[in-house]
């Protein structure tokens, strides 16, 4: 099993995680922020990840450091576990449907951090949650996983659906680009022979 603890401690925010990659989908989430928190099951649920999480976050202030805190935490445990990347598939891509909407991400787990976020102009907020915020997190992870991460919204109606089915597509996404290939399974995925 692929696991790591991070403890991330700052004068914004207190955050311990517990991350599974062969896990069964199950998680304990609690970041303040209702509807983040949701989409962090969804990603925990769909990419079969389990995934204990407590931030403690300023949000009497905003929600950006608690948001952009815990998408770096992610990261950080995500390479932790993935470990010397020998084996694994390194990229994976998903298309999520979402009722009306549509959308795409894709993931290199490359070693070069870079991210790329379309959400075609969502609602300021979903429930509890400012949406400007998601690129936020999603870049905070792309730059502690060293990794390239784009999602995008091909098309919608829907601001939940929206920032739900990205949440779904990451995931699904991240699982392919960890899982490992037995066919591979002593062979870094580059010819670089560094990743």
């Amino acid at each position: 099993m692929r696991r790591a603890t991070v403890s991330r401690n700052t004068t914004e925010t207190r955050i311990s995680l517990k991350l599974t990659l062969e896990g069964r989908g199950r998680y304990d989430i609690r970041t303040g922020i209702r509807f983040f928190d949701h989409m962090l099951e969804l990603f925990t649920r769909h990419g079969g990840f389990d995934l204990t999480l407590r931030c403690d976050g300023d949000l009497d202030v905003d929600q950006h450091h608690t948001v952009e805190d815990v998408g770096i935490a992610l990261g950080e445990a995500v390479r932790e576990a993935i470990g010397d990347k020998r084996g694994i598939n390194r990229a994976g891509y998903f298309v999520m449907p979402m009722d009306e909407t549509l959308a795409v991400a894709a993931i290199d787990l490359s070693g070069r951090p870079a991210c790329v976020v379309n959400l075609k102009k969502p609602a300021a907020r979903v429930g509890d949650l400012t949406t400007e915020l998601i690129d936020d997190f999603f870049d905070g992870f792309a730059s502690a996983a060293r990794a390239n991460v784009h999602v995008k919204v091909m098309y919608g109606r829907s601001s939940h659906h929206k920032i739900e089915a990205v949440f779904k597509a990451f995931a699904r996404a991240l699982r392919v680009a960890c899982a490992k290939d037995k066919r591979l399974a002593r062979v870094l995925p580059s010819t670089k022979a560094l990743l």
